[in-house]
């Protein structure tokens, strides 16, 4: 896996940005079974940033905490045989061979704002919105109640895995 990190407001945390979204994104692919060599995207960025980009891909004109652009797109959640197939070639990287797998965008000031409102450390809060995209990544969603409970569950346990828990 290869992770292009672009941190757009040179957001500075007690963590390694970089390390932290490799290790739960390895996680998390490995929790759900997905051996294909994938590079992923990650943009940190601010509120106007990311308002920027809900409101251009989402026509929502507010910030978030995160925004998650999978590449792949999946008969179901966690199939990874769809890469072997015909979506092979447009996900394919012609100059490494391995897999876009998608794009995440974290707003630096939500990590900051909700790690205080939950009570537990930034590099939970992090690790949490990158385990929550790297899912959306894989093709889960949280639109219906059962669809969230999968998340909150697949989250929770990659998180413990890694003992990143809130403090």
């Amino acid at each position: 896996m290869v992770f292009y990190v672009d941190n757009e407001v040179d957001a500075k945390f007690d963590f390694d940005i970089e390390e932290v979204a490799t290790l739960v994104a390895a996680k998390v692919l490995e929790t759900e079974g997905c051996d294909h060599e994938v590079e992923i995207s990650l943009i940190i960025t601010d509120d106007e940033g990311i308002r920027e980009m809900n409101n251009e891909f989402r026509e929502i004109d507010r910030p978030t905490d995160v925004l998650s652009f999978p590449n792949v797109s999946y008969d179901a959640p966690g199939d990874f045989t769809v890469m072997d197939g015909e979506q092979n070639i447009d996900l394919l990287n012609p100059d490494t061979g391995n897999i876009m797998f998608g794009d995440i965008v974290v707003n630096e000031n939500r990590v900051r704002e909700q790690a205080k409102e939950y009570g537990h450390s930034e590099k939970r809060e992090f690790a949490f919105l990158i385990a929550h995209s790297m899912l959306h990544l894989c093709g889960y969603d949280h639109m219906e109640e059962d669809e969230a409970a999968v998340m909150e569950n697949k989250q929770r346990e990659v998180l413990e895995a890694l003992g990143i828990t809130r403090d």
